[in-house]
């Protein structure tokens, strides 16, 4: 595979992540199909071609003739998101390894192998071991928090800042995580398409501050220039946090509960092996949140 001969597929390309990518796919000189069940409401980069990752048959009419094909699919807004995801994950890895799909690149998430993990977070890790199960390459991206307008964490912290006068918040924020600017999660997948050495991968990905989920609401609230008084409050469980964040935020009580429950795993970088494939300083925190509110204007 070689950077300007290679035909992509896209799932997710009208979401978060893939919007901003499918861009810079094309601009990079690859033949984009980006993957939507609406393929005409799709107004983005790339030739939009109809595919449900329920649905065998539609797969592998995208597949087809594809070299590389990036996986940007979850359910968290689904009380069953374990099971739906599992399944998409095992259709979608026979049907692309019977289309001779020669690389799977998946965005995961972040936490050690040893770890509690959280369902949200061990549904990732599933994930990653299905999409490779029919023998198909798969190079995995494991991020933590991805910060950038439009993005459900960022939505999260974006929202309690602006929104409440004071925060009375959960013993979780004081886990560190390591967030990351949407603008690095995009130049890493596309920095990892046909790169031999990043086949049958794991890669962590994230910025250069490990935080506190504390200190990220002030940094937010700093480059704001807003006052954001905190008391953490040691017995308000993630069930409560989840209907707390629905009450002062946009975001629905199960995606909440199921975000909250990977709050209290650590997610730090400990592996920094993605910058021999993808050389490039990544951005800070406070960088990455001045753009997000610029995008966000």
């Amino acid at each position: 595979m070689t950077d300007d001969d290679t035909t992509v597929l896209l799932t997710g390309a009208s979401g978060f992540v893939g919007r901003r990518l499918a861009p810079v796919l094309v601009e990079a000189g690859h033949e984009v199909r980006a993957m939507t069940r609406r393929p005409e409401e799709y107004a983005g980069a790339g030739e939009a071609v109809f595919g449900d990752v329920a649905d065998s048959d539609s797969l592998a009419a995208a597949l087809t003739g594809v070299d590389v094909a990036i996986y940007l699919v979850h359910s968290l807004d689904r009380p069953d998101f374990e099971k739906r995801d599992a399944d998409a994950a095992r259709t979608f890895g026979a049907v692309a390894a019977a289309s001779g799909v020669r690389q799977i690149v998946y965005l995961g998430g972040l936490g050690a192998e040893d770890a509690d993990l959280s369902a949200h977070l061990r549904s990732r890790r599933e994930v990653e071991q299905l999409l490779g199960e029919a023998g198909v390459p798969v190079t995995v991206l494991r991020a933590a928090i991805v910060v950038g307008d439009g993005g459900i964490s960022w939505e999260l912290t974006r929202q309690l800042v602006k929104r409440l006068p004071a925060m009375v918040v959960p013993k979780w924020v004081s886990t560190r995580t390591q967030p990351i600017a949407i603008d690095d999660v995009v130049r890493y997948l596309a920095g990892v398409i046909g790169q031999e050495s990043a086949l049958g991968r794991i890669f962590e990905i994230g910025g250069p501050d490990q935080l506190t989920y504390l200190e990220m609401l002030q940094v937010v609230a700093r480059v704001q220039g807003r006052p954001l008084p905190i008391l953490p409050v040691p017995l308000l469980t993630p069930r409560l946090s989840s209907y707390w964040l629905a009450l002062v935020t946009d975001v629905d009580v199960t995606t909440g509960r199921n975000l909250i429950d990977s709050m209290g795993t650590e997610v730090v970088v400990t592996d920094h092996s993605i910058r021999d494939v993808v050389p490039g300083e990544p951005l800070t925190y406070a960088e990455a949140v001045r753009r997000a509110l610029a995008d966000g204007e």
